[in-house]
């Protein structure tokens, strides 16, 4: 595994850097997004020096010399971050071809493939993502190459193999294969609570973030309904307990409410998908605040790829029964009171639509501001890097994107971001952006 982490990272090397912040930039535009505040600032200025954020609003002192880049009719936000992503994963128009490819190409290959898929996400105004589950630590290498700048992408919080039970949901020996080709199961796959601890430690070992651990079935697999818990309370004990005495965070993928409540209980600080929970779960993760990312826009990808023909048949039954009930649970969710971040299971679909959860979740009852907040301040939040990203404040380094017109009026307008930058490097700058009715 060492050999493979360190082959993908020498190979993400070979990739051209991303130009170097330069002079101090002053950013302008008709307004600015507070994401501490969840309200609109006019005008937008947010001044940048050395990849940080020196200054906001137009009193703030500019350095001499400094380039000014106006953009108009806009709204400057903090980069998007996104909870869940598969940087290393994108569905193509056969998932049969797809599958044998899988067998068939070597960890170099993979480890490439990944390269304009993070380009894309970047662009799209994601700064930040959280990758949950990559095989073969190509995700590490991925993360280690974009922060050194021989890779253009997003900062990732890598969580490599993702922890499963024997023949669960995240067993990638029976899923997607099942009929095709048999495989030995997946490195993250373990059975026991000492078992997962060692999973734990090999994960971090190998320069995972954190860690993502599958507490129930799942839709785009073979092995059991999507309720169905996979892991006992001592397994899942086990992991966060393991985990966070390494100070490092977990995500549960959890669709059914039984399986989600061990994983409550066991205290994980995010529960991904919730597609199927119950009143008791979502009470309890208001008690206990763990943070709620429901993926909402997972299920249109995976119902695009059903109404294509691309989708095994016991997926597309297994999907049905999950939507049924995914926007009344969200729905719940927000109004109680559970706390929402920003997350998308990108790579289930294809990489670069991240932004169209946004009005997804103000569909379900988010104001347009707090789904905003959703991707900036909360999403910093659960990933931990709250004194350095987020907001737009002096001192944080300067992740800044532009959309045009207001997004608390038109929510969509975060589809049409035309100005990327990460840490003062500008990555996109379109020339003429759209209007904020343009589509693309």
């Amino acid at each position: 595994m060492r050999r493979a982490l360190l082959l993908g990272t020498l190979l993400l090397s070979l990739s051209a850097p991303a130009a170097e912040p330069s002079r101090a930039q002053v950013l302008k535009a008709a307004r600015l997004f507070d994401a501490k505040t969840g309200k609109l600032v006019t005008p937008g200025v947010v001044v940048v020096s050395e990849g940080k954020v020196v200054g906001v609003g137009p009193k703030a002192p500019v350095p001499e010399g400094a380039r000014v880049v106006e953009l108009g009719d806009a709204t400057l936000l903090p980069g998007f971050m996104d909870a869940h992503t598969h940087l290393t994963v994108e569905p193509g128009p056969d998932w049969r071809k797809d599958v044998i490819d899988s067998f068939q190409r070597t960890i170099p290959e993979l480890t490439l493939d990944t390269l304009p898929w993070a380009r894309t996400t970047l662009m799209a105004g994601f700064t930040t993502v959280r990758n949950l589950g990559a095989e073969d630590f190509i995700d590490v290498g991925l993360r280690n190459a974009i922060a050194r700048g021989n890779v253009v992408g997003p900062r990732i919080l890598a969580a490599a193999s993702s922890l499963s039970s024997t023949g669960g949901h995240c067993d990638y020996g029976n899923s997607w294969r099942k009929g095709l080709l048999a495989r030995d199961a997946s490195p993250g796959v373990a059975d026991g609570p000492d078992a997962l601890r060692a999973r734990v430690r090999e994960n971090l070992k190998y320069g995972a973030d954190l860690i993502k651990v599958c507490a129930t079935g799942g839709v785009m697999s073979f092995n059991a309904e999507a309720d169905a818990p996979q892991l006992t309370q001592a397994e899942l004990d086990a992991v966060v307990d393991e985990a966070h005495a390494h100070r490092r965070k977990v995500a549960a993928h959890a669709h059914g409410a039984e399986g989600a409540k061990r994983a409550i209980r066991a205290g994980v600080d995010s529960l991904e998908h919730g597609t199927l929970l119950d009143d008791e779960a979502l009470e309890l993760m208001k008690r206990k605040g763990t943070w709620y990312v429901p993926t909402a826009f997972a299920f249109h990808g995976v119902k695009e790829l059903a109404d294509k023909g691309n989708l095994p048949p016991d997926n597309v039954l297994k999907l049905r029964a999950v939507d049924q009930r995914r926007e009344q649970v969200l729905r719940k969710a927000i109004a109680l009171g559970v706390r929402i971040a920003f997350g998308t299971d990108a790579g289930v679909f294809v990489h670069g639509r991240n932004a169209e959860e946004f009005a997804l979740l103000v569909e379900a009852g988010l104001p347009p501001a707090e789904a905003l907040r959703a991707a900036t301040v909360n999403a910093a939040e659960l990933l931990g890097v709250s004194d350095r990203l987020g907001t737009l404040e002096p001192g944080k380094l300067a992740d800044v994107v532009a959309v045009p017109g207001n997004p608390l009026q038109d929510i969509r307008a975060t589809r049409k971001v035309f100005f990327v930058m990460k840490e003062g490097v500008i990555h996109r700058n379109d020339a003429a952006p759209p209007s904020p009715t343009a589509t693309r």
